[in-house]
């Protein structure tokens, strides 16, 4: 869930030490270090595309420590590592972009740099002719954050995201800058888009100074760009963010083509993701919709005249969540959506201002994505094949691809393939609920008896505008590995999710934890129905949103006895005044909390404590942009006030995502021993 605070994160300073990597446990169950070494062995693959003429494959994959990318066929076969700029093992590369020719792949690489970097040291661009074995060569050696490479239909340039002079990842999930200075005007980091002529050179600044873009497309002809940007911060102003046209030159004046804010109709006040530009140049499509999160798309697809207009709602009313789209015609279009908790590929016809679902490919219970955005696939120039990176409870990640057709196509590597699950099986678990179709996922406990009775930890998402998918796990948090050491685990999709229609994610405006938290004890009930599940043994936990409701849920009943909560939010009142991206909150609560403080006090954990019974382990990183550790330790010291068994640990330099590896084991090692300790699988 969106929003970042750091005026009050030296306070934390006060009260602990910095946290000891992978600190040890007094009594750590065997099974946990096992589990633990399992996760650990995944390869995670990103990046995945496939050349536009369909006939090649390139993707990341961890290897000797490092991301890395090898190139094969389109079948997957003949497999080989790309010729590296610099020693084998010691470079870290990725982000793929395949030249209009299918034979020259850029790259970004940190390979012979000394610079020091955003995450190491400093990536370039690089080009490599994939039908040669030569060294790759080198387009430009940049000062910054560069990311989301995309080539002019002509072949003439790349574009990408730029942060010059970055200090830290363009995202505000990573760990937040220090706060030192005048808070929000020193030090702000502006990401523009950047054109690099193909055959390299000097890099050119497209957009505005002053306006951070999240971002961009070409239009066909490669002289124009579409963007959705805002003011800096950008941390901050995602959610008021517009949609901008301009020439693809430096200097070029942008025209306002769609401001959310001002608009008419029911794309007013809520957020833009993913401009596409029509094949003829002449609309632009996106997604529009309630979003937490900036790169957490869902909604109804939009279009607008490139020429300017106003934008039009094509999928009103729809009951599922398109995420990524693609025009595969003047009137078609290939989208990726959540439906009921899976994943959906299928084909619209635009006819004017309607897009119809004519054609279901498959739907998937598994996440698919190219990679680098969820829920995207690669897609070669004539429509006929399609690759994306696919993972499941079942099956650990794969590149897939295959020609675009009734079903989905096959693993095309066998990078994981020696990977299997440790924990049980999974099926969907569906009911009505308040007049809502409600889904979620449950796993069953490794080694199931039906003649046994076991307790159960519900696991609430972030969000709330997102969904839970099968995903395969790995060492981050995340609710699958307690099915491994006996548990069921429900992982509920209630109303603010995808999955469902945009009525359904709008349904939880104004009421964070009410009627979510309805939905998700109908859905705990229909599942004691059925199955063996014991009521008096429910633990609860989530990150983000889920540890929001981690917090606030225990307050309003005393049906889960303990509880893990992971980067929540206990007061949303003090909450808005830590916080520095306050922008995405007027959407979901309707007001400022200077103008309705009553919606914000009747979400709130803290104003209802003394009802909290269950032991809860509290964790965060201590720079967090989303979720202020503040709010950790004042949910913390309400419940030690309260004689409630409860810890508390910060993590030192973690964001809202961990990223170092012994702090994303620790994290979980302390929630499994937790739920070992307050509610155990036996007995």
């Amino acid at each position: 869930m969106p929003t970042s605070a750091r005026l009050l994160l030296p306070l934390l300073a006060l009260g602990f030490a910095p946290l000891a990597a992978a600190e040890t446990h007094a009594t750590i169950d065997p099974r946990i270090g096992q589990l633990l070494a399992e996760l650990g062995k995944v390869r995670p693959i990103s990046a995945v595309q496939l050349s536009p003429d369909g006939r090649k494959l390139a993707w990341v994959v961890q290897t000797q420590g490092k991301p890395a990318i090898e190139i094969a066929a389109a079948d997957g076969s003949g497999a080989r590592r790309l010729n590296p700029a610099g020693k084998p093992g010691t470079c870290s590369e990725g982000d793929l972009a395949w030249a209009p020719d299918s034979r020259h792949l850029a790259f970004l690489s940190d390979c012979g740099s000394s610079q020091a970097g955003v995450e190491g040291r400093q990536k370039d661009v690089y080009m490599a002719d994939t039908a040669g074995r030569d060294a790759p060569r080198k387009l430009s050696s940049l000062r910054g954050y560069a990311h989301a490479l995309q080539w002019s239909g002509d072949g003439k340039a790349l574009g990408f995201l730029y942060v010059e002079g970055a200090t830290r990842r363009a995202s505000a999930v990573a760990a937040a800058k220090p706060a030192a200075g005048e808070v929000g005007v020193d030090g702000l980091e502006v990401q523009r888009v950047a054109r690099l002529p193909a055959d390299g050179g000097a890099v050119q600044l497209l957009t505005p100074a002053d306006r951070y873009v999240y971002e961009f497309d070409w239009s066909p002809d490669g002289t124009r760009i579409a963007y959705v940007g805002a003011p800096a911060p950008g941390d901050n102003n995602w959610w008021v963010a517009k949609l901008f046209v301009q020439d693809a030159r430096a200097g070029a004046a942008s025209r306002v083509a769609v401001d959310p804010g001002s608009v008419a109709g029911p794309l007013r006040g809520l957020q833009i993701a993913l401009p596409r530009w029509s094949p003829d140049g002449a609309r632009i499509a996106f997604i529009g919709g309630l979003m937490s999160d900036q790169g957490a798309t869902g909604g109804d697809i939009y279009a607008v005249p490139a020429a300017g207009g106003a934008p039009v709602d094509l999928t009103p009313a729809i009951r599922v969540t398109p995420a990524w789209l693609r025009w595969t015609g003047a009137r078609s279009m290939l989208v990726s959506q959540v439906s009921n908790g899976q994943s959906q590929l299928a084909d619209y016809a635009v006819d004017g201002d309607r897009a119809t679902q004519r054609h279901v490919h498959f739907t998937l219970p598994a996440g698919i994505g190219d990679g680098s955005a969820s829920m995207a696939v690669s897609l070669s120039r004539d429509n006929t094949r399609i690759a994306y990176v696919q993972s499941s409870y079942a099956a650990a990640p794969e590149v897939h691809a295959g020609m675009l057709g009734d079903a989905a196509p096959a693993a095309v590597t066998a990078i994981n393939a020696a990977l299997k699950p440790g924990w049980g099986k999974a099926e969907s678990v569906e009911w009505e609920h308040e007049g809502f179709h409600v889904q979620g996922w449950l796993l069953y406990p490794a080694d199931y008896d039906p003649n046994k009775t076991y307790p159960m930890i519900v696991s609430v998402h972030g969000g709330p505008a997102s969904a839970v998918i099968p995903r395969w796990p790995g060492v981050g948090y995340g609710s699958v590995p307690f099915s491994a050491l006996g548990y069921f685990v429900f992982m509920p999709n209630p109303r603010g999710s995808f999955g469902q229609g945009e009525k359904f994610v709008q349904a939880n405006r104004k009421d964070f934890g009410h009627g979510d938290l309805r939905d998700i004890l109908a859905g705990i009930d229909a599942i004691e129905k059925k199955l063996p599940v014991d009521d008096r043994r429910l633990g609860l936990t989530g990150w983000s949103y889920g540890g929001f409701m981690s917090m606030f849920v225990p307050t309003q009943t005393q049906r889960f006895r303990a509880v893990v909560a992971g980067a929540g939010i206990a007061n949303w009142q003090s909450y808005y005044g830590q916080n520095l991206i306050d922008q995405w909150m007027i959407p979901f609560f309707g007001a400022s909390v200077y103008d309705d403080p009553a919606v914000y006090a009747k979400s709130s954990a803290i104003n209802f404590i003394k009802q909290v019974k269950a032991p809860t382990l509290v964790v965060v990183g201590d720079r967090d942009a989303e979720c202020p550790a503040p709010q950790s330790f004042e949910f913390w010291h309400a419940l030690r006030a309260q004689g409630v068994p409860t810890s508390l640990v910060v993590y030192p330099n973690e964001g809202h995502h961990f990223v170092d590896p012994a702090h994303q084991r620790d994290v979980l090692q302390r929630a499994l021993n937790w739920f070992g300790k307050y509610l155990p699988a036996s007995g």
